[in-house]
């Protein structure tokens, strides 16, 4: 099993490796060369910038059985269609049971936002101490049963 990280603006790539160096489960890092980044324990994949080639390049790599760390529904969608696991920065675990009505809800937002052009809406509320502690706690779970 391998951890692959959307790690591209990840707020959970410390908690990633340490909860994973604790299990035992290698992590793979995967980002742009816009968000370069550095790990003493991690594998780090560095693609190309560009539009979903980090997202390509995780789902070329992740298989049934690894967890898949990311805030896109469509990178957690494909994961799932491979038999991986997948996992939002939040805590929320993606299963085949929740994917369709989130990947639905992202489609009606994005129109709502494309005929609202002169209204910009608020972007996501700031990140709290909770949300890392709710998300270590989902990984964890994860790991737990899937190892």
């Amino acid at each position: 099993m391998t951890v692959y990280v959307d790690a591209d603006a990840c707020p959970v790539v410390r908690i990633v490796e340490k909860v994973s160096k604790e299990f035992g489960v290698s992590v793979c890092l995967l980002c742009d060369t816009n968000h370069v980044l550095t790990s003493d324990c991690s594998e780090v994949v560095i693609v190309g910038a560009g539009a979903d080639a980090v997202d390509i390049a995780l789902i070329n790599r992740c298989k049934a059985g690894d967890i898949v760390v990311t805030q896109d529904y469509g990178v957690a969608a494909l994961a799932l269609g491979k038999k991986a696991l997948a996992i939002h920065q939040s805590g929320k675990v993606f299963t085949d049971d929740n994917i369709g009505g989130l990947l639905m809800d992202r489609h009606l937002a994005k129109k709502s936002r494309m005929s609202k052009s002169k209204h910009h809406m608020k972007g996501p509320k700031k990140r709290t101490k909770d949300d890392d502690v709710r998300f270590e706690n989902s990984f964890r779970e994860l790991l737990r049963i899937n190892n």
